[in-house]
């Protein structure tokens, strides 16, 4: 059995509290599409950048309505977020070409939601050899690309398949 390792993300979710607010209703209420990186914005739900990516082009999908649990979701809004997610995926598959993807929820503090209130999708392009030994045994992630260079890109592809 392999094992998935992400000690990187310690930092993050260990300086969460749940005294904070929301990052997504936050982000998506801001109106600072750029800033925020968010590179879509459907009717029900959106689609962002992961800050703490595990690779190049790893991003969310997330509704506007703030719910802990995908049965709490309208049938709406889970339609459109898989619709979105299968968009995402055509736009990565496109501009970065990876070997495989991740798509995954994890829905519950004990299942190791991050944001343990607000569900997502996460959408994680993959390629052969992408977790090294840089990140194994050093918990240092080398990105081969930085984030607002994916934004541009993710953004630009978004854009054109709405043409």
């Amino acid at each position: 059995m392999d094992h998935l390792w992400s000690p990187w993300r310690y930092r993050y979710v260990s300086t969460a509290g749940p005294e904070d607010a929301c990052i997504f209703c936050a982000k998506s209420a801001a109106g600072r599409d750029e800033d925020n990186r968010i590179v879509y914005r459907g009717e029900r739900n959106f689609v962002i950048l992961n800050l703490y990516p595990y690779t190049s082009g790893h991003l969310m999908v997330a509704p506007y309505e703030h719910v802990a649990s995908i049965e709490e979701t309208s049938e709406e809004t889970a339609i459109e977020m898989m619709l979105l997610v299968r968009q995402a995926v055509r736009h990565l598959r496109a501009v970065y070409r990876p070997r495989g993807l991740n798509l995954g929820m994890n829905i519950g503090d004990c299942a190791g939601a991050g944001i343990a209130g607000h569900i997502h999708m996460h959408v994680v392009p993959r390629w052969t050899g992408d977790a090294n030994f840089m990140s194994v045994v050093g918990e240092t992630r080398v990105m081969p690309e930085d984030i607002p260079e994916t934004y541009s890109k993710l953004k630009a592809a978004f854009a054109q398949a709405q043409k």
